[in-house]
């Protein structure tokens, strides 16, 4: 667990008990107690108002609650079907990611619109995203934070398999599938990969973008190929 999402458990755990020792909290955070005092005196140095007595524990006031999130109806409407959509169609990382994501909204948010927010009958279907493409879906999504190069085995079309290095430059899901927009080094162009054909995928060392090897380059290319779409 991240050191960001353990304290906010530990306000949670203190918002459901209101009292808890350290030794309890502890234990359901699976931290030690000398991690957990440390913890506990940066949520206080932060401004949450936790309150300490020995012999009986941590505390929070009654009627403290974490801020509110400052979002109208249609704002929390595009939140919950954005991360529904994430967890439909991203990789299991994604998924996982995106259903935190409304559980610490859910959290925080008064139980009126919590169960307003929840009971929303936004439906997304469920593509159930292959193995092929989740495996590698992960390896591409830190290539483009990183900005790293990744090689990459690729199955074409006709079924023959090619060893390529790419600059990936975006993530692109339509046709209920996802593909990589990237510069092909062996190609020395812009090119777009189904990652479901992506067979091997490994990150190498990082790379800068340069005009004509971009994404503004490869979008521009996009619209001037599909100008109806533009």
């Amino acid at each position: 667990m991240r050191r960001a999402d353990r304290l906010f458990q530990i306000v949670q755990l203190l918002r459901r008990d209101r009292v808890s020792t350290a030794a309890r909290l502890a234990r359901e955070l699976g931290i030690s107690e000398r991690t957990l005092y440390r913890d506990v005196a940066d949520l206080m140095a932060s401004g949450v108002p936790i309150e300490s007595e020995a012999g009986v524990g941590y505390r929070l006031p009654r009627h403290f609650d974490l801020p509110p999130f400052m979002f109208n109806a249609e704002e929390g409407e595009a939140l919950l079907l954005g991360a529904r959509i994430v967890a439909a169609w991203g990789d299991p990382s994604l998924r996982e990611a995106a259903e935190s994501l409304l559980r610490k909204v859910e959290a925080v948010l008064p139980a009126g619109r919590r169960k307003s927010l929840s009971d929303l009958p936004f439906l997304v279907p469920d593509f159930h995203v292959p193995p092929e493409t989740a495996r590698f879906l992960g390896v591409l999504r830190q290539g483009l934070r990183e900005q790293r190069r990744v090689r990459i085995a690729y199955a074409r079309a006709d079924g023959t398999s090619s060893d390529r290095v790419v600059q990936p430059l975006g993530l692109i899901f339509w046709g209920y599938r996802w593909h990589l927009a990237a510069w092909c080094e062996l190609r020395e162009a812009l090119r777009t990969f189904r990652v479901d054909r992506i067979q091997a995928g490994e990150l190498m060392d990082a790379f800068q973008p340069t005009r004509g090897q971009d994404l503004e380059s490869y979008l521009g290319r996009m619209r001037a190929e599909n100008p109806a779409g533009a």
